[in-house]
């Protein structure tokens, strides 16, 4: 039986960024050093096969720091926690590793040094995700007011407009964002951005990857986790570039085949929690029911890489 012809287009970059890597290696570490069980707060990163994978080797995922017993290690998410987390966690003289991603440390660290210098700062990011409750975690109650929209920016009302400074989410919509910083420097002249954009590397490169990809596909598939920020964005930008079908999936099991009935080019792509194999396992599952030719469609080339803390690096 003759397969239907089938292009996939693979956006690249696609799937892990450094910071991601990064922490589950720092997981995977920590339990070469310390055995199981090692305690993560928090999904380590935003999917679901990575946590499960971890969980199997002996790793116990809990959303609070009282869920955790004093005498083994705990793990904080590559999302960021508010400075309130490892100061309990050194009260309660606990060992504890911080897989807060650097650049998500980046904006923590600039949150703290307009602070410093008396400036109120407005947080671009969404209201509940872990790494918007990290940001402004870092910072005294009422130090940091958060934006998610331009309507947003209309309702804001600073201690004092002519002392502000914003920073970002890093897994934003670079668009969506560039809009907010406008609508902000509208209202508010003198308000002070970062020396470099908050929105990460890996971030930006995957959205750009898919504009690039969109005027040459008919559908989009974005492998990701429902609750990972960076993911959902790329199902937006896909949409808004120009894919009339552009639908977030965590595995080859949540292919919709119906819905692509017909459709003889395909757009491919990650967010960057989301493994290779889950990628690997899309295409299989594409090359089992079409005749598939695939392309790369490169927008950007990365070869980051981040330390792991010297704790983990330190023999035991």
């Amino acid at each position: 039986m003759n397969k239907p012809p089938l292009t996939l287009f693979l956006a690249a970059p696609r799937g892990f960024c450094a910071g991601v890597d990064r922490a589950i290696k720092i997981v995977e570490m920590a339990l070469e050093k310390w055995g199981a069980p090692v305690f993560v707060r928090h999904e380590i990163v935003h999917n679901k096969f990575v946590v499960d994978s971890l969980r199997a080797k002996g790793a116990v995922f809990v959303e609070e720091l009282d869920e955790c017993p004093n005498d083994r290690p705990v793990i904080f998410s590559a999302h960021g926690v508010p400075k309130s987390v490892p100061a309990e966690a050194a009260r309660r003289d606990m060992v504890f590793v911080d897989a807060t991603c650097p650049l998500v440390s980046k904006v923590h660290i600039e949150a703290e040094r307009h602070h410093a210098q008396g400036m109120q700062m407005v947080m671009i990011g969404h209201d509940g995700h872990p790494e918007t409750i990290g940001t402004m975690g870092q910072l005294p109650p009422g130090e940091v007011l958060l934006v998610e929209s331009v309507a947003d920016v209309a309702t804001l009302v600073p201690r004092d407009p002519d002392k502000l400074a914003y920073i970002t989410q890093t897994t934003l919509s670079v668009d969506d964002t560039a809009d907010i910083v406008a609508a902000l420097e509208t209202r508010f002249p003198g308000i002070v951005g970062p020396h470099k954009e908050d929105i990460c590397y890996a971030t930006t490169n995957r959205q750009k990857a898919v504009k690039q990809v969109a005027p040459e596909i008919d559908a989009l598939l974005v492998i990701g986790a429902p609750n990972s920020s960076n993911s959902r964005r790329l199902v937006e930008v896909g949409s808004r570039a120009g894919c009339a079908y552009s639908q977030l999936v965590q595995r080859a099991a949540d292919i919709d085949w119906r819905a692509l009935d017909g459709v003889r080019r395909i757009g491919i792509t990650a967010g960057a929690s989301a493994p290779e194999v889950l990628i690997e396992e899309v295409i299989a599952a594409f090359q089992a029911r079409f005749d598939t030719q695939i392309e790369i469609v490169e927008a950007a080339l990365e070869n980051v890489e981040f330390k792991v803390p010297r704790i983990l690096r330190e023999a035991s």
